[in-house]
């Protein structure tokens, strides 16, 4: 997509970047309104994860992750910006009337046909299951459970390998460095989400960071005792530990986050770069 700059007339504007070629004007009949609650908070109220709050209203646009529409074609109309995801989404016209939204795949252009099944062209921007692809295959939108929709590789630039396929398991790079296996039965998309360039934008001023929802960042050193561990003291005071810790009081650095014995530990070959 075409980055647009605007003129250094203001200083929000003079640092800003925005796309000049993504509409936001979805169907009536693939949207509908969600109720953001929380803002971070569990279902106690209290806050689990931090600095996030206000942003705009969003409509949720519906995604077709399962990619069932089989052996009907379908036609690329228009390549549109989603409030809930930064990868873009494209609106598909297919064969039979229906109509739906999926992922934009990177290079894809309004025009282009894509399809899904199990005896389909190795294009980009169509969906079969894995035992149908070579080695080596670029690949996203990415399922765990048959039939259940892609769950792995959804972000804007991600892309998955396959890099081996033996019995009942194929065994997938996924964009973390993370090496694991997956049943060959699970269907992805072929080639890579678009919007590879999202972490180059600039937004230019911190009011657009509040619309996404997102609140500032606060050191804990500076905080009072009762909110941070690092809090308190007289005047510009150490955080008073060995080592930093989380407002919760466990190890900032180092410590696995990961739950222990998980059902997947043993699909994992190789754990994902720190």
């Amino acid at each position: 997509m075409a980055i647009h700059l605007y003129k250094t007339s203001t200083p929000s504007t003079r640092n800003r970047t925005v796309d000049s070629q993504v509409k936001s004007n979805p169907r009536n009949n693939l949207i509908y309104g969600q109720h953001r609650c929380g803002k971070g908070r569990n279902a106690r109220g209290i806050i689990t994860a931090g600095h996030r709050g206000g942003g705009h209203k969003r409509l949720y646009r519906k995604i077709d992750f399962r990619r069932n529409e089989k052996d009907i074609y379908g036609r690329i109309v228009t390549i549109e910006y989603d409030p809930n995801r930064n990868a873009y989404i494209c609106l598909i016209h297919y064969g039979d009337g229906e109509k739906r939204y999926i992922l934009h795949p990177r290079g894809a252009i309004i025009g282009d046909t894509i399809v899904s099944g199990t005896e389909v062209p190795i294009k980009m921007g169509n969906a079969l299951p894995l035992t149908d692809m070579p080695l080596g295959t670029a690949i996203h939108n990415i399922e765990i459970t048959r039939g259940k929709g892609g769950q792995l590789a959804r972000a804007a630039g991600a892309v998955a390998k396959l890099i081996a396929k033996e019995g009942k398991s194929a065994t997938l790079k996924l964009p973390s460095g993370e090496v694991r296996l997956i049943s060959k039965n699970c269907s992805a998309t072929v080639g890579q989400v678009g919007n590879v360039g999202v972490n180059q934008k600039s937004l230019g001023r911190a009011g657009s960071k509040r619309w996404l929802g997102k609140r500032p960042v606060v050191r804990g050193v500076v905080m009072n005792p009762v909110d941070h561990p690092h809090g308190g003291g007289e005047g510009r005071a150490p955080i008073g530990r060995k080592k930093p810790t989380t407002p919760w009081g466990y190890p900032a650095l180092g410590r696995r986050s990961r739950k222990r014995n998980k059902y997947s530990d043993n699909l994992i070959l190789r754990r994902r770069s720190k």
